[in-house]
């Protein structure tokens, strides 16, 4: 996989896939409802934000126990809210414009889809990108592709080192969860925002390509991270 350089992320990129458009069946299986979602083509993460791009995009000091050889593991115990805040402040330093605006108290978020700077896949965009044009619930034998319970060691692992999918994505299952701009269900959840991926404290029938999962939107966990996308 390309090399994730902090110093050159001003001359190139944070690595991206061109995804291309095409359709994806949701379902959710709590009402046992699915729908068909078309997909316009935009740009996807290669692999999970790490803590390097993290903690320099956010200026925060890493733990005393960072390592640089760990600095490429995915960054975890962010919220939802603080995911869109990165996304902006990753797409001022680039000099592109801003998908997200917040309000004054930080609770509201709207998304201009037409802005070309980072945001969070929506949903049908991470399910679409996960399966790759594959049919089954995952895109290959698990212990091949992913991270979980039975191999993780009880911990998150550096980023690309499991086989990517048909379509150069890395880390799609396993290793850590990833937020996603939907809200799950307003009428029921409220606020609650999806993530996506299964994790390395996962079971392995949590690591597929169709399991959704929801909490508030300022919920944070060691195993759930973000992927960057781009319209």
């Amino acid at each position: 996989m390309p090399n994730i350089s902090l110093e050159s992320l001003s001359d190139v990129k944070y690595p991206v896939v061109n995804i291309p458009a095409g359709e994806v069946e949701l379902r959710d299986d709590r009402i046992k409802r699915t729908w068909t979602v078309k997909v316009n083509a935009f740009l996807l993460a290669q692999v999970p934000v790490t803590r390097e791009l993290y903690g320099a995009i956010m200026r925060i000091e890493a733990g005393a126990a960072e390592e640089l050889e760990t600095s490429h593991v995915p960054i975890v115990n962010v919220s939802w809210h603080d995911a869109i805040r990165f996304c902006n402040m990753l797409s001022q330093h680039e000099g592109l414009q801003q998908c997200y605006s917040i309000s004054d108290d930080g609770v509201s978020v709207s998304c201009n889809w037409e802005a070309d700077g980072y945001r969070l896949p929506t949903e049908a965009e991470w399910q679409y990108a996960c399966k790759a044009g594959t049919s089954g619930y995952r895109y290959g034998e698990l212990d091949e592709i992913a991270w979980y319970q039975d191999n993780a060691n009880g911990m998150s692992h550096l980023v690309g080192q499991k086989l990517p999918n048909a379509w150069g994505l890395y880390d799609m299952l396993g290793n850590v969860w990833e937020w996603c701009w939907d809200i799950y269900d307003a009428d029921v959840y409220g606020t609650y925002r999806i993530f996506r991926g299964g994790s390395w404290a996962e079971e392995a029938r949590g690591c597929g390509s169709t399991c959704r999962r929801r909490s508030h939107p300022t919920f944070r966990i060691e195993d759930l991270g973000i992927r960057i996308a781009r319209s």
